[in-house]
């Protein structure tokens, strides 16, 4: 069959929706949009307190079904089943590191934010170092935010297009103007309502193609016995190598420092677990995020598995009848449950809930950045409530019209989907280095902390943009399993989805390495350069301020026994001071100090003065003509 009537054979496949399917679809933003009237208008978020952080009076399980919602976007919920049916099952192990990740930060990170009662986490950077650290740590944060979320905005919107052929630039806008709104109207109240609804989209969407799947192919024994013929269900993979693509080595604790980034130092979910009340019950919140991230993990790779047990011998990607991988999932969606009215519209609510609230989530965050690490560190005029809850209504209304303008970009790149995800590797493991340093190394001052996240960073640039390039120049191929076209039952025109690799070009050994261990790299990196930096400055005769106890993770508070000495204003909530009691220390080590540089300063004035006298003797000695050997 030639390419025209592939094409058209495809779009029949895939354009089955209905009238009932867009009132599903419809229904779901019309509830979102209703949550925000509510919080914005009959609720209202008056102060700062209220918009950000919900009067730090959440609830712990709407918190935690926020946590989920907002983590899996768009490019989870149609990337993971797509690794399942190219590589097999062992992604599914990195789940372990997801609950290792729940110890450390329950342990070590969450105590130390919560305790401090800070708004961004950021602001902890420059507490424990200084605004040079936390100006660094917000850049990162806000620019690898605003690349990511077009992609957030894309990835559903080209799946709706491939259900109902509706364009992409009609949908995007209608959508994110829903998004923008409730998150504007409503604030962190808002936001989490509404995930909680999207979230419930979520599971409710993948359960469907789970269940109705699993019966349209002949059960659960059908869908195992042809996954385990072909090798997808997999055993640990024990092999040492790092360049091995997945193991059980760097999936568990490259996989625990990939979440311990995104889970414990994002401002993004960190918000979410400041807005709750008490410590414990943030802990709490993390216990159940990571059951609940599992859940949905679960759901997607078993989708992975269902979709290779229905095209287990008609590959769609060879046929062309999926033209991307990102289509496979949709592909079985309309071909399960396209001949019922309403379900395919659940499907695509269901993917669109979890752009919806990906973006609200990152809309609310980047707005409480702007106003505690880019206005208030750098402008003294106090805002008055009014005042501050028009800049974060504006930040949002902006960031999310740029978000919307940049998909338009991206339509015209096609490789920018592949160099973003490379940008947020580069990024996160210099920031989690930065972190750890401040909560778990006391001994690192500030200049060690900002000289070893710019060379993280740097470092990390290079090695992940240069594997990306390998990869997209076919230098770096990664085996995929079994595919066969040999039961398809119509014609169709073969689409070669085999890489050769290039052995032309010789490649750095660094490049061959899995990128799961990208940010265990980057933060190992950021961490050994900045102890250096730190300890030459100390070598050196740099003054060193040991930090606050409450600056530190609570087993360093332990271990550390040097006395601390602030000298700065938010130094003030980190010790419990009072405010009297904290400047009269302060004047007096002024004092102290002063007294100091006196006495380095008279003892300069004597050392010249006997060396003029010395010179003086020299020179009478010499007028008497007496020789003077020295």
């Amino acid at each position: 069959m030639d390419d025209e009537n592939v094409t058209d054979t495809s779009t029949y496949q895939m354009q089955k929706f209905s009238w009932i399917d867009y009132v599903v679809f419809v229904l779901m933003l019309a509830i979102s949009a209703l949550v925000g009237v509510y919080w914005g208008f009959f609720k209202k978020q008056t102060t700062q307190n209220d918009y950000l952080l919900g009067g730090r009076n959440m609830k712990v399980i709407p918190v935690s079904m926020s946590l989920v919602a907002s983590f899996v976007s768009g490019i989870t919920l149609l990337g993971s089943p797509t690794e399942v049916y190219m590589y097999g099952t062992q992604y599914g192990y990195i789940m372990g590191g997801i609950f290792l990740m729940s110890i450390v930060m329950t342990q070590v990170y969450l105590p130390v934010f919560h305790e401090l009662k800070i708004t961004s986490n950021y602001e902890y950077l420059s507490m424990r170092f200084d605004n040079r650290v936390r100006l660094f740590g917000s850049i990162l944060f806000a620019f690898t935010l605003i690349c990511w979320l077009p992609i957030v905005i894309y990835v559903p919107a080209l799946a709706f297009n491939q259900v109902t052929g509706v364009d992409i630039h009609v949908i995007t806008p209608i959508v994110c103007l829903v998004c923008i709104f409730y998150t504007s109207a409503g604030g962190l109240q808002a936001v989490v309502w509404t995930d909680v609804i999207q979230i419930s989209a979520m599971v409710g969407a993948m359960a469907l193609v789970a269940i109705k799947g699993t019966f349209n192919v002949g059960g659960l024994g059908v869908v195992w016995q042809r996954n385990m013929e072909s090798g997808r269900i997999e055993a640990p993979n024990w092999d040492p190598r790092p360049t091995a693509r997945h193991t059980i080595w760097n999936l568990i604790f490259g996989g625990l420092v990939y979440w311990l980034q995104a889970n414990s130092v994002n401002q993004t979910m960190v918000q979410r677990y400041l807005a709750l009340p008490t410590l414990k019950g943030a802990k709490w919140a993390v216990f159940l995020f990571c059951i609940g991230i599992s859940i949905l993990y679960c759901f997607c790779l078993y989708c992975g598995l269902l979709i290779y047990a229905r095209f287990y011998d008609c590959d769609p990607l060879q046929t062309r009848l999926a033209k991307a991988k990102d289509q496979l999932l949709p592909l079985l969606v309309m071909d399960v449950l396209g001949g019922i009215p309403g379900l395919p519209g659940v499907f695509i609510a269901g993917i669109f809930s979890a752009a919806l609230s990906s973006l609200s989530t990152s809309l609310n965050s980047m707005s409480a950045v702007v106003l505690e690490d880019f206005y208030k560190p750098f402008y003294k005029r106090r805002l008055t409530d009014r005042q501050t809850n028009w800049l974060l209504k504006s930040v949002v209304i902006f960031l999310g019209a740029l978000s919307l303008g940049l998909v338009f970009v991206i339509e015209k790149m096609g490789t920018i989907l592949q160099l973003t995800m490379t940008l947020e590797a580069m990024t996160m493991g210099p920031q989690l280095g930065v972190f750890s340093m401040g909560i778990l190394m006391p001994w690192v001052d500030s200049t060690g902390a900002l000289v070893g996240g710019i060379v993280g960073l740097a470092l990390m640039a290079w090695w992940c943009l240069s594997a990306q390039l390998a990869i997209a120049g076919g230098l770096i191929v990664h085996p995929h399993k079994n595919l066969t076209i040999e039961g398809c039952l119509y014609n169709f025109t073969k689409a070669d989805i085999v890489i050769t690799p290039s052995e032309s070009v010789e490649l750095h050994p660094v490049l061959h390495v899995s990128y799961m261990w990208y940010t265990f790299a980057g933060a190992l990196m950021t961490m050994f350069v900045g102890v250096l930096v730190s300890k030459v400055n100390r070598w050196c005769g740099k003054a060193y301020v040991p930090p606050a106890p409450k600056l530190l993770a609570p087993q360093m508070r332990r271990l550390y026994r040097e006395p601390p000495h602030p000298r700065d204003e938010p130094f003030i909530r980190a010790y419990g001071q009072p405010a009297n009691e904290f400047l009269l220390n302060k004047h007096e080590a002024d004092i102290g100090e002063r007294r100091n540089k006196l006495r380095i300063l008279l003892f300069i004035l004597f050392i010249l003065k006997v060396k003029l006298l010395f010179i003086k003797l020299i020179k009478y000695l010499s007028n008497c003509g007496i020789m003077i050997f020295i």
